[in-house]
């Protein structure tokens, strides 16, 4: 039996295993950062901020956790004033009323349209206006660079801009809540930054030497790579439609295409319009109905919230990269 497979070749292994474990983990104790020792000023710090964060918290989470108690309360204490935190007599016959009213469902119906439909024409001319501005070479760059942002601080106003509305035959239209402000500028300037500060210039060369045309270098190169900033383009444009209201109360008549949250509107400030939605119901005294009017308008918020609400966790970090994208320079 030679040396190397006899015992003394295996412990002389196993010692060099051993000294080899113990010099990583050496270097690892070595690169490994110091935990950070706060001072009594860095204490104090830490505690104020995490009090004032505490009620933060506590200030949006308040109005919102009221809404709901009062949404699944019964009408009789909302009326009353006897809800303030948690749900009294809960019940969810509110909601009943609210879903079996026809507009309420012809205005979900209608919000996604505008919503869905909106969001893909913004999302494609704000790309389209946004990746040939991003070529610093562009013949005219800085005149319609300019224009662009010109927009942003001075507007033509409500009078004009509905003006050039009604000349174009857009009232009472889908269109007219779609293309006024299909093109937002920031959006575009956050695409644009997004363009210039992440697909290299290189690679956009390389297929140029391929012999790649711009449609062909943008679909089949730049496309691919822009996932990110479409889905941050994506949310802003649907969340700002989601809850548009304004123009729709301007420039829709019918209420057959009203968006959910004129729908909502009329609910808050329509007492003739509460009082058929109830009645719509069944019979009730007018106490009940009273109660009821009073408890739909908590219902129907949280109707019109909840979508949002439940896709804000998800696509939180989609914001949050959104916004740090257009604080770079470009």
């Amino acid at each position: 039996m030679s040396e190397k497979n006899g015992p003394g070749g295996q412990r002389g292994a196993e010692r060099a295993g051993t000294a080899m474990r113990a010099s990583v983990a050496a270097k690892a104790r070595k690169n490994r950062p110091e935990a950070i020792r706060l001072g009594a000023s860095g204490v104090i710090f830490h505690a104020a901020n995490t009090v004032i964060l505490a009620l933060f918290m506590i200030a949006v989470l308040f109005p919102l956790v009221s809404v709901i108690s009062r949404s699944v309360s019964s009408p009789s204490a909302v009326l009353n004033g006897r809800v303030t935190f948690l749900p009294v007599e809960p019940t969810f016959r509110t909601y009943l009323y609210v879903f079996r009213d026809r507009t309420i469902a012809t205005g979900y119906r209608n919000s996604l349209l505008y919503m869905g439909c909106g969001t893909l024409l913004s999302v494609i001319l704000t790309v389209f206006a946004a990746y040939p501005l991003s070529y610093r070479n562009l013949a005219g760059r800085r005149p319609l660079i300019f224009l662009f942002t010109f927009t942003m601080l001075f507007g033509g106003g409500m009078i004009p801009t509905y003006l050039v509305v009604r000349n174009l035959e857009l009232i009472n239209t889908m269109f007219a809540l779609i293309l006024p402000n299909a093109v937002i500028v920031y959006n575009m300037i956050i695409a644009r930054t997004f363009f210039m500060n992440t697909i290299p210039a290189e690679l956009l060369e390389a297929a140029e030497i391929d012999g790649a045309s711009d449609f062909r270098t943008f679909f089949g190169v730049v496309l691919p790579l822009s996932g990110s900033i479409i889905a941050v383009l994506t949310l802003f444009y649907a969340v700002g439609l989601w809850n548009m209201y304004f123009d729709a109360l301007i420039y829709i008549n019918s209420q057959s295409k009203y968006p959910l949250q004129l729908v909502l509107r009329n609910i808050m400030t329509s007492a003739q319009y509460q009082s058929q939605m109830v009645e719509a119901t069944g019979q009730v005294s007018d106490a009940e109905m009273m109660a009821i009017t009073e408890a739909l308008k908590y219902a129907t918020i949280v109707c019109a919230s909840l979508p949002v609400l439940a896709l804000y966790p998800f696509i939180q970090k989609h914001f949050t990269r959104g916004i740090m994208i257009g604080s770079l320079k470009g």
